[in-house]
């Protein structure tokens, strides 16, 4: 058998669960999970690869809907094959609310960082319930994935 030249799957899998800091200094300040949010946007928005960091900018509004979003928690990382992946462990509902959405937006809380965004079809919703429902957790459906 010859070598392979691969990021390992175990290091991919530690990504997710924050145990590498691969720049020159190290900024987490504590070892307990952090605190993720799903948040809704307009599709006047312009999120996308670029963001950074979370934004009231085209954020959805309305009695029923928290600014910032809902918090999250995800399932364990986990890999098959060559594939580390992680999914909320829940769908999320908003109930009573009115507003067009087009975008999901997942960020860290604790961290003050960005970690994804995510586009459907334009929703609207008058007065009724909204639900984000959440993929099957593995290596080709699971909402964050790395391959």
């Amino acid at each position: 058998m010859a070598n392979v030249a691969a990021i390992c799957t175990s290091f991919k899998v530690e990504i997710l669960n924050g145990l590498h800091a691969l720049g020159t200094s190290v900024v987490r300040g504590g070892t307990g999970a952090d605190t993720f949010k799903i948040a809704l946007y307009a599709p006047a928005g312009s999120l996308g690869a670029a963001t950074t960091v979370y934004s009231a900018t085209n954020e959805v509004s309305s009695a029923g809907y928290t600014a910032a979003g809902t918090a999250i928690v995800f399932v364990t990382p986990a890999s098959t094959g060559t594939t580390a992946f992680t999914t909320p462990n829940a769908n999320v509902t908003w109930t009573g609310v009115t507003f067009t959405t087009d975008c999901a937006f997942i960020h860290n809380v604790t961290q003050t960082k960005a970690v994804a965004v995510y586009t459907f079809s334009s929703q609207t919703v008058t007065a009724g319930n909204f639900t984000l429902t959440m993929p099957t957790n593995d290596a080709t459906t699971g909402l964050l994935r790395i391959a």
